[in-house]
């Protein structure tokens, strides 16, 4: 073991070409899945938030201040611990909407990866395309337990950033035969615009950017991955039995919750940790009540993740499944990416010079280039 930590930064895995393939995204999320329901994976998530005011008043900031547009300001510093079987990891997070208008990602990850034994650390790595990658496995996990059977599925995803631009990768890879359509739209319109290009060349699945919800209706499986201040649908515009995917804030009506509650199917990653977190649409429709998700939810039949049986193809009912990210994805999937390109048996495992040989269409985790 090394005596002091490595860091690997962004940039060393541009150039070593490090990329992660659907598949593999998906195994590692499995694996992390099957441990938490074996109670071999554990996590926490803590979230710091700042006083708006704060960031108003420096001098540098206040000409921002109108420039938001119904976006929230997300000014927080997260951090999420998870063990496994064999590692553990905290990742640290740093969020910030300003940092899009200064040129910089929205927020920055950093992942600590350690022994599980020991806890002694292994290396220290950019977690930033690695978070919106682990999030990204939620769309093909919902793609796999409602739509198994399923043919000709038009999705509409909300959202175009980097969380948005793995979900299509995964569902490029995943949805080939059961996808048939992804409808992308964001609150400008440019950047639906330009993910749409960037993935036109896609041989498996039609991309239309769209200016509103005509579509939505139309569409079985919807995907909400915004950084939003306020829904981004009314529940009459939805299809009455469509899976919701909530991956983003205050993204979903009221009503759409109330007809879940009453008639459908609500699922949490973790029910405690969205309503702890208290970010999301489904625990702010209970916390605006006086309550908690976490003292009702249950009651009313909210479920976590963990403890829900395969669906068996698909529903006649709404079902909003909403996810706060869980910590123990992070970690399965910075184990994957330590171990099979870090990692001292890895390096030799899987020398760079395996990487030319890789399916082009498969997603390159770090960059483009």
């Amino acid at each position: 073991m090394e005596s002091t930590p490595r860091y690997i930064s962004l940039a060393e895995m541009k150039r070593l070409g490090v990329r992660l393939e659907a598949s593999a995204l998906h195994d590692a999320a499995r694996a992390a899945w099957s441990d938490i329901r074996l109670g071999q994976a554990h996590g926490l998530k803590s979230v710091l938030s700042f006083p708006e005011a704060a960031l108003w008043n420096q001098p540098q900031f206040e000409a921002y201040r109108d420039t938001l547009q119904g976006e929230r300001l997300g000014w927080k510093l997260s951090a999420l611990s998870s063990v496994g079987a064999r590692y553990a990891a905290v990742k640290v997070v740093g969020a910030n909407a300003i940092n899009r208008r200064l040129g910089q990602p929205r927020s920055t990850s950093t992942i600590l990866l350690l022994d599980s034994f020991t806890l002694r650390p292994l290396c220290v790595m950019d977690g930033t395309d690695i978070s919106a990658a682990r999030t990204a496995t939620y769309a093909s996990m919902a793609l796999e337990l409602f739509f198994p059977k399923t043919e000709e599925l038009s999705v509409f995803l909300f959202g175009a950033g980097p969380i948005a631009e793995q979900i299509i990768r995964v569902l490029d890879h995943f949805g080939a035969g059961i996808v048939s359509k992804i409808f992308v739209r964001s609150r400008s319109g440019a950047s639906a615009r330009q993910l749409v290009k960037r993935h036109r060349q896609s041989p498996r699945i039609r991309l239309e950017a769209v200016a509103d919800n005509q579509r939505l209706r139309g569409c079985r499986f919807v995907i909400t991955a915004t950084n939003a201040s306020a829904p981004v649908f009314e529940s009459a515009e939805v299809c009455p039995n469509a899976v919701v995917l909530h991956l983003g804030g205050d993204e979903t009506p009221s009503g759409h919750i109330q007809k879940v509650l009453r008639s459908g199917l609500a699922l949490c990653d973790d029910v405690s940790m969205v309503s702890r977190r208290n970010s999301q649409s489904l625990a702010l429709y209970f916390s605006r009540k006086g309550s908690t998700l976490e003292q009702l939810g249950p009651a009313l039949g909210v479920m976590n993740l963990k403890d829900f049986c395969d669906a068996g193809g698909g529903s006649e009912f709404p079902i909003l499944i909403t996810c706060v990210g869980l910590p123990m994805l992070d970690l399965y999937v910075a184990a994957h990416v330590y171990e099979t390109w870090f990692s001292p048996d890895g390096a030799r495992r899987h020398p760079s010079t395996h990487l030319a040989g890789t399916d082009a269409r498969q997603p390159k985790l770090y960059g483009e280039g």
